[in-house]
């Protein structure tokens, strides 16, 4: 009878906006999920998301698994229209996720209130825990706090717990679980893991043999993310001895770009390919302080799976700084950010951003396990 159950192949559903070939790193991440539990286990796996195009980073995959593609009513760039048609998106995913029944259905949050409907629809669920939201709109000043609406919203999020939490660190993990007022089993999957990563070796154009320190900013700059660390660390770099690699996109971006142009010491592209990313010596990270535990930034986790050193400008309670400080230094966000960019500058030596990035190459493995266990653990709810 076990040996029946031991070969039956597990069944799980993920619910998610974006999907390969969309790029987007919440897709990515349910991609590299599909990916493991179909070749190791032969799984079969659902995925219930959104038909539409995302503009994001990220690297175009072909797409793996069952697709079960749901249209959106609305694709334009109007806010309000993108926030009533994100909040509807969520309803349809869950009720075509329902009608499928198909296994253990993982809700993740993208897009906002995906887990506020799963509460209502769905018995037997476990939250994926990415950006959290309705917290999110509150952070992103899109609504008050004391907004009725948006307290109700937030107490039917989390008045039904899912029957198991994946979370992107530990921190994030206890929030999660003091929102819900209970404890629920917990599995722990940082987001930007990279396996089998191949680094380019032909140095790019952009990396001189200058022996100065290579720093980047490559990514999104958005909402969560900020924009004054990066200025202040313009003013402060000494171009005798660094570099910066300037690579963004997003609502924050402009400004940023425009007041680095023609700077000397600056390096402005248009992105930079994982394959590349080891070339920079420190990425340079941010969260503010009112979005710890509510994003986690993927890109800090995929600049120290690529052999890099990372400078996190946010707070000491976040998962970045948790996950990876052996890695790392810190900028806390709310303190003065001129006098700590100014200081990490002067002190940091060739020596020790060396030190800091064997310190990566050696966490890099310990992430990787990190991400199997998780990937084992839902082979084993699928079974349950």
């Amino acid at each position: 009878m076990s040996d029946n159950s031991e070969k039956r192949p597990p069944v799980v559903t993920i619910i998610n906006r974006h999907y390969p070939p969309n790029p987007g790193i919440t897709g990515e991440s349910a991609w590299d999920m599909a990916k493991y539990l179909i070749e190791k286990y032969q799984a079969e796996v659902h995925i219930v998301h959104i038909d539409r195009t995302y503009d994001g980073g990220g690297q175009i995959r072909q797409p793996i698994g069952i697709l079960h593609p749901v249209s959106t009513i609305y694709e334009g760039k109007n806010s309000f229209l993108k926030l009533l048609s994100g909040t509807l998106d969520g309803l349809f995913l869950v009720l075509k996720a329902r009608r499928l029944n198909k296994g253990k259905v993982i809700v993740m949050t993208s897009p906002p209130l995906l887990p506020f409907w799963a509460m209502w629809f769905l018995k037997d669920w476990v939250l994926w825990s990415m950006d959290l939201f309705p917290e999110g709109f509150a952070a992103a000043g899109t609504i008050k706090p004391t907004n009725f609406i948006y307290r109700w919203v937030l107490k039917k999020t989390y008045q039904k717990p899912p029957q198991h939490l994946i979370a992107l660190g530990p921190n994030q993990a206890v929030f999660v679980k003091k929102s819900y007022g209970q404890e629920i089993p917990t599995t722990i999957l940082p987001c930007g893991v990279l396996f089998h990563q191949e680094n380019d070796l032909n140095v790019p154009d952009w990396k001189q043999a200058d022996g100065k320190i290579y720093f980047g900013y490559c990514g999104n700059l958005a909402k969560p993310h900020s924009d004054e660390f990066l200025l202040r660390f313009i003013d402060n770099i000494d171009t005798q001895k660094h570099h910066l690699i300037l690579a963004v996109y997003g609502e924050k971006a402009d400004g940023v770009l425009a007041y680095a142009q023609n700077r000397e010491g600056i390096t402005i592209l248009k992105s930079v390919p994982r394959s590349q990313l080891h070339f920079i010596d420190v990425h340079l990270v941010s969260l503010l302080q009112e979005w710890t535990h509510i994003a986690v930034p993927s890109k800090a986790v995929s600049s120290i799976c690529a052999g890099a050193s990372m400078l996190f400008c946010g707070s000491k309670e976040a998962d970045t700084w948790a996950l990876l400080h052996e890695a790392a230094w810190l900028i806390e966000e709310n303190k003065p950010l001129d006098r700590q960019i100014k200081s990490f500058l002067s002190e940091l030596t060739v020596a020790k951003m060396q030190q800091k990035r064997l310190n990566a190459q050696a966490l890099m493995g310990k992430l990787q396990t990190m991400v199997v266990e998780a990937y084992e653990d839902v082979r084993g709810l699928a079974d349950e």
